[in-house]
Formats: C-alpha cells, structure tokens, sequence
C-alpha cells in the first residue's frame, strides 16, 4: 500500500503500566509477579500503549481507558465497553472507552519509554486506522472470550487496529525488558476476522464481528452469540 504523504504518520507510545496511578501500579505489579511464577520466568516491567494519528493537518490520540480517567466532551468515544464482566458495565466505574480524540493527548506520555515509534508514514495507512476503530469489537475488558490465553485490554485493541489496516506488527516490540499483556489477544482476533473475510476455516465462531443475533442487535463484539 503506497502514498506515503508529508504531514501523514502514526506513532506508538509504550507507557508504563500504572503511570500516573498508584493503584493500577501495584495490582499490575502483583499480576506479573504471579504471572511469572506460573510461567517459570522472570517478571518483566509492563507496558500499555497508545498512537498518536496525524492526518490531513489533525493529530488524533488513540487510547483505550476508563470511562472517567478524561473528562473532555470532544474525547472522541467511538466504541465502550465492560470491564471485568458483561454485567458490571451498566456501572460507569466498570466501562472503559476507545478514543480517537481530534487535537487530543495521550494521558501520561511524559512517562513515556522508547517512545515515540514510527510505524507509518503511508495517508492511507493513518487514514485507515482512523476509519476503522469505530468496528473495534466490543470485548470484556481482563477477559479471555476468545480463548487466546490473553484477557482482552487496551494493547489488545491497538493491536487489533494495527493488523486490520496492514500495519507490520512482526516488528513491534515493547521496551527491552518488558511486556505487553493482551497484544497477542488482538492480533488473533484480527487474523480470525481476515480469514473469515477471505472465505478461509476459522477456528471459532468469535471472528464474526458485526453480524446480529437473534435478537436483532448488532453483535459488535465478534463473539457471533
């Protein structure tokens, strides 16, 4: 995919996991400490990212988190979610948002590691990722629906988004030293929808975002219910 135009690029940020919050910090070092005893390994720093989409004179900021982490109205929502559990997200503690936020920042990128990553230059690629984000899949948040072996979280969206606009995701790699939880989680989901799309075997049923259940709702969170 060509076209790589002046002023068109998208970058990604590895932010610490918990920067800016205590609580998340410690929970996030709890989980990777069990994790790594589980696994047989030594525990690694978390991360969780973020892009920074410029297009056409616009720098949009994508993220997932909370519902109530920012408070602007022109946030730029384009998909919410549960966390946790389906049932907790009538609650606004248990929500989270994705955002692409026109002329907006990413909270905590001073803490920022090795950052920012050029991942494109390529109009149609930035374009793409715009376009595309309001189809994320609308999945639990610190769950495993599609049965990855990862829960589902804001590096499994930004994931998501980079492999379903053609983005090489074989070359994204976190800070030396670090990991990111639920990155894998996006990637499969991403290569179940494409090969549904191509008419190619899929493992589960998951991969059929945006069809309607029986009940005549949109099931945009491609568990094909």
């Amino acid at each position: 995919m060509g076209g790589g135009t002046r002023g068109a690029s998208v970058d990604l940020f590895w932010l610490p996991l918990g920067a800016g919050g205590h609580f998340v910090r410690w929970n996030g070092r709890l989980y990777e400490r069990w994790s790594a005893r589980r696994e047989g390994r030594l525990p690694s720093d978390l991360y969780h990212c973020g892009l920074m989409v410029h297009l056409r004179g616009t720098a949009y900021a994508v993220e997932m988190g909370p519902v109530w982490n920012v408070t602007d109205p022109d946030r730029g929502v384009v998909v919410e979610g549960p966390v946790g559990a389906r049932w907790l997200g009538r609650f606004r503690a248990f929500r989270y948002e994705m955002r692409c936020w026109p002329g907006g920042h990413l909270p905590d990128v001073a803490a920022a590691v090795d950052s920012p990553v050029r991942l494109t230059e390529d109009l149609h690629r930035a374009a793409a990722v715009v376009r595309t984000l309001p189809d994320l899949p609308v999945l639990t948040w610190g769950r495993d629906e599609l049965g990855t072996g990862e829960m589902w979280n804001s590096n499994s969206a930004v994931a998501w988004v980079l492999a379903r606009t053609s983005h090489d995701v074989t070359a994204i790699r976190p800070p030396r030293g670090g990991r990111a939880p639920g990155w894998d989680a996006g990637l499969a989901l991403a290569d179940r929808q494409s090969r549904a799309t191509s008419g190619e075997p899929t493992v589960r049923d998951e991969a059929r975002g945006g069809q309607r259940d029986e009940r005549g709702e949109e099931d945009r969170d491609g568990l094909g219910r």
